[in-house]
């Protein structure tokens, strides 16, 4: 496994370059599990790996139950396979909520509010409801339980992550809420040690090549747990070692064949091209990071990706008749402009309207 590799392998691991999907739950199960705390970038995300998509197809995957949208890991939302989510909550938010003590203190929240407000979402979700998040909020407060400051917010993410519920499809602007045990009926239960495996042949045959530490931090859990995961599935992944560091991937990684017209992408921001890693670094340069997370505050802007590599940001700008889009180049790709509208063009199709007007800043940032 060579350096200048790793870049492309990913892209068509993650189904970005090739092998792209008929349907948009084949690509969440084929991940394992997307960030989602942008809903409406994450339909992008799942859209430009299908071979033709639209935003309304991603919308009605989550009205038919097919995606789950909830909090499996690392405390952030993601849609998860509707058949995965138990075990994943099993595996990852247990350990989160075990460290959510201070946070609960601060907010002066306990066991004894939570489970009143568990009986109080149950009461007014079961029979296959759905409520919207400020429905949510005016249940509470009538019960006397303070959404304020935060509160409400906590409660819906430390109840999610209980597995009692998650989120349903969209009302408008709204957010609704349902009980997963209607939403997903069939999810299954494994072991610890059954779930750890799982997700780890999942995580390395779709994001590799990958380090135990990427696996670790996307997964949200420890790093010996994330080397005991490595050894259960050892047999189904192969690796490779650059600057001392080992790589690992799935043994039969599909991939695909790649595209034939374009090595440019146009990626959302949040996109598991970065954030699946802790160490972005084959695909980011050091001088950019900061404009792909301005201040390093968890933002992630929405990337244009040239020859494998982070090589600018874009910016949208909806209007009644199509979509503005500007481009800010990390350096002069004028051989590649084409391309670029290209991938603007699919990204409006997506939407359902036309494109605009575009401009292209080829300044390098400072």
């Amino acid at each position: 496994m060579i350096e200048q590799s790793i870049p492309y392998r990913r892209l068509s691991h993650l189904r970005i370059s090739g092998g792209r999907l008929d349907k948009p739950e084949q690509v969440v199960k084929q991940l394992g599990a997307m960030q989602a705390q942008d809903y409406h970038q994450t339909l992008w995300a799942i859209g430009l790996r299908m071979k033709s998509s639209t935003l309304a197809d991603i919308e009605r995957s989550i009205e038919d139950r097919k995606i789950i949208l909830t909090w499996p890991m690392r405390g952030t939302i993601h849609f998860v396979p509707p058949e995965d989510v138990r075990w994943m909550l099993k595996l990852s938010a247990a350990r989160t909520l075990a460290q959510d003590n201070r946070r609960l203190e601060q907010l002066e929240l306990n066991q004894k509010i939570i489970e009143q407000s568990k009986q109080i979402m149950y009461d007014a979700l079961r029979g296959d409801k759905r409520i919207s998040r400020p429905l949510l909020m005016d249940l509470l407060e009538e019960a006397g339980i303070s959404t304020k400051n935060q509160r409400g917010y906590h409660l819906l993410w430390y109840i999610a992550q209980s597995g009692l519920i998650c989120m349903g499809p969209r009302e408008g602007k709204q957010q609704t809420f349902v009980l997963l045990d209607e939403w997903a009926p069939g999810a299954k239960e494994l072991s610890m040690s059954e779930a750890l495996a799982k997700l780890t042949e999942k995580y390395f045959t779709s994001h590799g090549p990958a380090t135990v530490q990427d696996f670790a931090w996307w997964a949200g859990i420890t790093l010996t747990d994330a080397r005991k995961g490595v050894e259960a599935v050892r047999a189904r992944l192969v690796s490779g070692k650059l600057n001392n560091q080992e790589y690992w991937e799935g043994e039969h990684s599909e991939t695909g064949s790649t595209d034939a017209e374009s090595t440019v992408y146009l990626l959302p921001g949040y996109d598991e091209h970065l954030l699946g890693y802790k160490d972005r670094s084959a695909v980011l340069k050091a001088e950019y990071s900061n404009h792909i997370i301005p201040g390093g505050n968890g933002v992630f802007m929405p990337t244009l990706i040239i020859d494998g590599q982070v090589a600018g940001t874009w910016k949208r700008t909806i209007k009644s008749k199509g979509i503005d889009i500007e481009f800010n180049l990390f350096e002069s790709h004028e051989d590649r402009e084409e391309n670029i509208l290209q991938t603007a063009q699919r990204y409006c199709e997506f939407i359902g309207l036309p494109l605009g007007s575009t401009k292209m800043d080829k300044k390098r940032p400072k």
